[in-house]
């Protein structure tokens, strides 16, 4: 379970930290407000590739980090160890 995205330089984001809690997360907005780039900031977690041209013009890099709880899911875990 996705328990903290941390976001920062990455398109129209300077900075954002969530926190999520266990159950079921809606992300809700008007066009333009950033739902699909955190979308796509957890996309570039899970393995997607990162293009350049996301990063903001005046930051030398991006930083995406999300924290994951796994509980009870031995096989999950041992893949993620190796």
């Amino acid at each position: 379970m996705l328990k903290h995205l941390y976001i920062r330089n990455f398109a129209i984001i300077d900075e954002l930290e969530l926190d999520f809690e266990s159950g079921l997360t809606i992300l809700t907005g008007e066009t333009g407000a950033g739902k699909s780039i955190l979308l796509g900031a957890l996309n570039l977690v899970l393995g997607d590739r990162a293009d350049t041209d996301s990063i903001q013009p005046q930051a030398e890099f991006a930083e995406i980090v999300a924290e994951f709880e796994i509980k009870k899911l031995d096989h999950v875990c041992s893949w993620l160890v190796s």
